[in-house]
């Protein structure tokens, strides 16, 4: 079931005006919709604040006002850097038969043998997957199972993720989202230059002392 919030008509722009919506409880937002104006409106922080934590980017709000009911998505919001409340939030309107793309984040899952049993590192190449899909199926997450990664040569890429029904990745299948990495060592050849250096300095040293 969609979250929904109530939205009231805003008149009034700018930074005085919004500052006394702040004030009250309440933070300005726009929604966008294709081949219309732009419509300003009010919401209330703390039901917005309930409705992002559960919702995100990826699900469908309701959006309740005079005007009746508008299916959107959260666009951009804009965070008090020191409070992190909201502050500003851009929507943008949906159609419910018509398919949108957008930003999914990534869940991993599992264990990856080769970072467990060879000491290697996990290397997260993407965090977040660019898919299509009818707002109706748009996934919160996407779960990606990293049990696959047994060796250093091993790659997960977007054509191994088993994605949810109606839902689409619009990059390439080829695309790696996740492989894991030796880990660092220095060679036999830095450590030998690196005595040799020692030596060098520590024979000049003697030499200018011997000098003195």
């Amino acid at each position: 079931m969609n979250e929904k919030l109530t939205a009231e008509k805003r008149t009034k722009t700018g930074t005085k005006a919004c500052k006394v919506l702040r004030e009250a409880g309440k933070m300005p937002g726009v929604v966008y919709s294709e081949g219309k104006e732009a419509s300003m409106i009010t919401l209330d922080t703390k039901e917005f604040g309930r409705v992002w934590k559960l919702a995100g980017e990826t699900s469908v709000i309701t959006l309740e006002g005079e005007d009746g009911e508008k299916s959107v998505l959260v666009q951009d919001v804009d965070f008090d850097p020191l409070y992190d409340t909201p502050l500003h939030a851009d929507f943008y309107e949906v159609s419910k038969d018509r398919t949108v793309t957008v930003d999914v984040p990534l869940t991993f899952t599992g264990i990856a043998p080769a970072e467990k049993e060879l000491g290697g590192s996990l290397v997260k190449v993407m965090r977040e997957m660019t898919v299509e899909a009818l707002p109706a199926n748009l996934p919160k997450e996407i779960m990606v199972d990293i049990s696959c990664l047994k060796t250093f040569e091993d790659q997960l890429l977007i054509k191994n993720i088993a994605l949810p029904d109606g839902v689409t990745a619009t990059e390439a299948a080829d695309e790696v989202v996740a492989l894991v990495q030796a880990a660092h060592e220095e060679t036999e050849e830095s450590s030998a230059t690196d005595i040799s250096s020692v030596q060098v300095e520590k024979k000049g040293k003697e030499e200018s002392e011997g000098t003195e």
